[in-house]
Order: C-alpha cells, then sequence, then structure tokens
C-alpha cells in the first residue's frame, strides 16, 4: 500500500540532498571576509540608526502597494495576450477596458502626487 510513495520519497531525499550540498559548497567553497559594512543590518532603504519600533514614511508603504497593483496588471496581461484569437473582439475590448482603469488610476496618483518622493 505504501509502494506508491516511494517515489516521493526518493524525490525528496534527492531534493534535501542536492540542497544540502550546495549550501555546504557555499559555505565551504565561498569567501568568509566579514567587515563592519558586511554585518551591519539593513533593511528596507533605511539604515538602522533608531529604535525598531519607529515610524517609516506613509510614502513607503504607497509605494509599495502602487507596485503590486500595477504588477498585477501584468499577470493578467500575459494570459490575455495568449488567448487574444480565441477571445476575439470582446476579450480586447475587455481587456483595453481594464487597461483604462487602470491608466485612470495611474493618473490620479500622479496628480494627487503620491510618485513624488522628496
Amino acid at each position: 500500500m505504501l509502494q506508491g510513495y516511494i517515489p516521493i520519497l526518493i524525490f525528496m531525499a534527492v531534493a534535501f540532498g542536492i540542497g544540502g550540498a550546495m549550501i555546504v559548497a557555499g559555505r565551504v567553497l565561498g569567501p568568509h571576509r566579514p567587515d563592519a559594512a558586511k554585518l551591519s543590518p539593513y533593511e528596507c532603504g533605511f539604515e538602522a540608526f533608531e529604535d525598531s519600533r519607529m515610524k517609516f514614511d506613509v510614502r513607503y508603504y504607497l509605494v509599495a502597494i502602487l507596485f503590486i497593483i500595477f504588477d498585477l496588471e501584468i499577470a493578467f496581461l500575459f494570459p490575455w495576450a495568449v488567448a487574444l484569437n480565441e477571445i476575439g473582439m470582446f476579450g480586447f475590448l475587455s481587456m483595453m477596458l481594464f487597461l483604462g482603469i487602470l491608466v485612470v488610476g495611474f493618473v490620479y496618483e500622479w496628480k494627487k502626487g503620491a510618485l513624488e518622493w522628496e
């Protein structure tokens, strides 16, 4: 009954073996010359210079949200472009409406100054 799981176990063993071998090889063969700049904490584009609970500028979050929104737009464009012959004029007009709404949102953000970084 468990014989069907043997290929999965072999696959997992090979995957963990290759992953472990790569980690060990990187540790053994890679250069290890630490200095103060390499060991300093760096995160999110800000140097760690104050309390870890300090407030970030809201523009940082706004840019991150805008990136996610417009990145998801591209995720919708690829399947549309591949299936454009099958979906015909209705699919084309639907995507143009979708892109038009996104352009209106982008122009609104631009006019409000959301993309300005001082």
